[in-house]
């Protein structure tokens, strides 16, 4: 009777470890807000369907952005890396197209960190299966570790109920990161500044991930990927950002990052969303896009590029008044930029997931399912130069077929051949978009979007040196769609390649 009766409270036991497992696992499951209720349903069939595939490939889509891409919250007015908040989907759109760059609430006026997710790996099928032995036994080798760690931990060292390590201003990481404070917080953990005492007291930002495994495992794959990018940039001589340490502290996967000044967004949106001037594009974009490029040949596509994903080095600036506009504008001293968040960049040969890059700066091909390439970025990057010069965002909405009708009012119909090829045949009807011109919904693209040409604000060389440029990055068919490496020798880049011939001169002169 005293076994049955300890059998069955075992049973009980098991019974409410695996209800509590369940629980927790719908709690994790957070979409991101820019997909549709029908995307997502779609996004949960396909993992049904993809469920022979590998381990590592499971793995890695466990932890892809579609599920714990998180924001987070700062209370600093310096956070560098920031994601775009957006409105729930259940919103009614009207709202959210008032809202999408009016002037936040105190919440949205701070800045996010990004959860980086992907992994990076070796091209070649042997090097790639003894890669995924190795993180498979590091993986489990930091779960054990973790695992003796929570028992051996000291009393000092606490987390909460939801496995954010507990901290305060002042606590010294591995006897070297000194916290002075938090930049960001997000489900996936906290972004703090630090004091690298080993360093002569360098600033930088801390990213200290939950002792959870499934953000450890996140967290040791965006280690990898920043390594690869470290190691391939060694001179750094391209705008990456910079991996500069990272440690496990007690179960916490601990990222050091260098510390950067506000993102393209942030200034944007503290200058009132002044457009930037076209000199100033000229300078930006060509970082960006020599930065990019070298993403692009060493086989990896960022997936995610956006202004908030483009940092200024230092953002510091002149402050004029406008009398005319009767309002304070910026002027930045330094031009320099970064792009960061390379959590969800993918390498060539590894699985692509159908949907990739936050709503407003997504190419055509991944909206109607067509299979993507790195040109998904040069897409983005078209969408990100068009928000310098307009100070708006181009594409603001969060309907899949609205995006859609918008391209087709800027850039024209999209081709037949990529309609007959699509998968979303809800959007096509006799081979063309199908869309209601005098819905609501046509009303509001009509207003919101003319034709590209026509949001020049000059017909000076350089505006429409810009726009070209611009027409060739936002090709509807890859094809024909801008490399980066030719959209590096644009005419719009000439002024630019000219002050570096001179420079190199006065060099070898010198």
């Amino acid at each position: 009777m005293q076994r049955r009766h300890g059998g069955q409270v075992r049973k009980d036991q098991m019974v409410l470890f695996k209800m509590r497992r369940s629980k927790r696992m719908r709690e994790s499951e957070c979409w991101v807000e820019e997909y549709s209720y029908e995307e997502h349903l779609e996004i949960r069939k396909r993992q049904r369907r993809s469920s022979h595939s590998s381990d590592r490939d499971k793995t890695q889509r466990r932890h892809h952005h579609h599920k714990t891409y998180e924001r987070c919250q700062v209370d600093s007015k310096r956070l560098e890396y920031k994601e775009r908040r957006v409105r729930e989907p259940s919103v009614e759109r009207e709202t959210d197209r008032e809202e999408v760059r009016a002037e936040p609430s105190k919440e949205h006026r701070n800045r996010d960190w990004h959860h980086y997710s992907k992994s990076s790996a070796r091209s070649g099928r042997s090097n790639q299966s003894s890669r995924t032995r190795h993180r498979s036994r590091r993986h489990s080798l930091h779960r054990s570790d973790s695992r003796s760690q929570r028992r051996k931990r000291s009393r000092s060292v606490e987390d909460d109920e939801e496995g954010h390590l507990i901290y305060h201003s002042g606590l010294v990481l591995k006897a070297r990161y000194k916290i002075v404070s938090t930049l960001g917080e997000g489900a996936f953990g906290k972004v703090v500044e630090c004091i690298d005492t080993s360093k002569d007291d360098e600033r930088v930002a801390l990213k200290i991930i939950k002792n959870i495994d499934r953000y450890r495992e996140a967290a040791l794959s965006e280690v990898d990927v920043l390594k690869k990018i470290n190691s391939l940039d060694n001179e750094k001589k391209f705008g990456c950002v910079r991996m500069l340490n990272w440690f496990d502290y007690h179960g916490h996967i601990c990222i050091v990052f260098e510390l950067l000044g506000l993102s393209t967004f942030d200034f944007l949106k503290e200058n009132n969303f002044l457009p930037f001037t076209v000199e100033q594009i000229r300078q930006m974009a060509y970082q960006i896009f020599r930065a990019v490029s070298f993403v692009h040949q060493n086989k990896l596509t960022h997936t995610d590029l956006k202004p908030e994903n483009i940092l200024f080095v230092n953002s510091l600036y002149d402050l004029k008044y406008n009398a005319k506009m009767k309002r304070d504008e910026r002027t930045l001293k330094d031009l320099d930029v970064k792009v960061v968040d390379f959590g969800n960049a993918t390498f060539d040969h590894e699985h692509h997931t159908s949907v990739v890059s936050t709503r407003h700066y997504r190419a055509p091909e991944v909206i109607l399912e067509l299979g993507w390439n790195q040109s998904c970025d040069v897409w983005s990057l078209g969408c990100i130069l068009l928000e310098f010069y307009l100070g708006i965002t181009l594409f603001q909405t969060h309907d899949s077929k609205e995006h859609l009708a918008m391209m087709e009012r800027v850039l024209g119909p999209i081709p037949a051949h990529m309609l007959q090829k699509t998968k979303k045949r809800r959007y096509v009807h006799h081979e063309r978009l199908d869309w209601d011109e005098h819905s609501s919904s046509g009303r509001y693209v009509r207003k919101h979007c003319k034709p590209l040409k026509q949001y020049m604000s000059s017909k000076s060389s350089d505006h429409e040196q810009f726009f070209d440029l611009i027409q060739n990055m936002l090709q509807y068919d890859v094809s024909r769609r801008l490399t980066l490496e030719e959209a590096i020798w644009h005419s719009f880049f000439d002024p630019i390649r000219k002050e570096e011939k001179v420079s190199l001169k006065i060099s070898l002169h010198a």
